[in-house]
């Protein structure tokens, strides 16, 4: 399925999840937030939110800085 993933185009497998997103896009991080088309999903929900075509999601990582 196509969706856009932090403004770009991305592919991901038919039945895919937001955990199946995180797990592949996070980084190693395990603090992140993601929004699906401008609304928080909360964690307790990964599992259980299936994504589709179309879909608009940003997956965040909190960064240090000074």
């Amino acid at each position: 399925m196509d969706v856009t993933v932090n403004g770009a185009p991305a592919e991901l497998t038919d039945g895919a999840t937001v955990a199946d997103l995180v797990a592949e896009r996070s980084g190693g991080h395990d603090r992140v937030a993601v929004a699906r088309n401008g609304d928080v999903v909360p964690r307790s929900s990964w599992t259980s939110t299936p994504l589709a075509t179309g879909d608009v999601l940003e997956v965040l990582a909190p960064t240090a800085g000074g």
